[in-house]
């Protein structure tokens, strides 16, 4: 078996036995939004920012069975603003006709050497994903009616 094969597989295998059950246990769903590049489904806690797990992206390295990409894509067709646009933040990705979706990866790394991090993995997933929410309602490419705000504008969440 080739390298990319075994890391393709090992991918796959906790994505679906772990990382799945464990944000579907924190609130998200199924994704009815097909991504415009990537074939794997993938999981939404409100219908705005939608997670997919990258499984191709790196599968040729070494250390490829540590690690994947999270894409966190905005399927909406919204002017983002210059500040958002950038490769640290969204980069856009055509939908068809004249459609442009934004979206954002992140490199998870869910090993390193035989010290697994399955759980901080799936914090970070989800804390990306508010801290992505909360970007795009304060620069007003969402609306701000939905954020419910703690002591000194800290989002609060559900049984908080």
């Amino acid at each position: 078996m080739l390298i990319t094969e075994a890391n393709k597989l090992l991918r796959e295998g906790i994505i679906i036995t772990f990382f799945t059950p464990q944000l579907r246990t924190q609130g998200y769903k199924a994704s009815k939004v097909k991504h415009p590049t990537l074939k794997t489904k993938g999981l939404s806690k409100d219908n705005i920012l939608h997670i997919y797990f990258d499984t191709e992206t790196g599968l040729d390295y070494p250390d490829g069975d540590e690690w994947f990409i999270v894409e966190y894509l905005l399927p909406h067709n919204v002017d983002m603003p210059d500040a958002l646009k950038n490769p640290d933040l969204f980069t856009s990705v055509t939908a068809g006709k004249g459609v442009r979706q934004w979206r954002h990866r992140e490199l998870v790394r869910y090993r390193q050497g035989k010290v697994k991090r399955l759980e901080e993995a799936v914090i970070f997933i989800d804390r990306k994903a508010w801290e992505l929410r909360g970007m795009l309602k304060q620069s007003g490419v969402l609306p701000t009616s939905k954020v419910r705000q703690g002591k000194k504008g800290v989002r609060k969440r559900q049984g908080e």
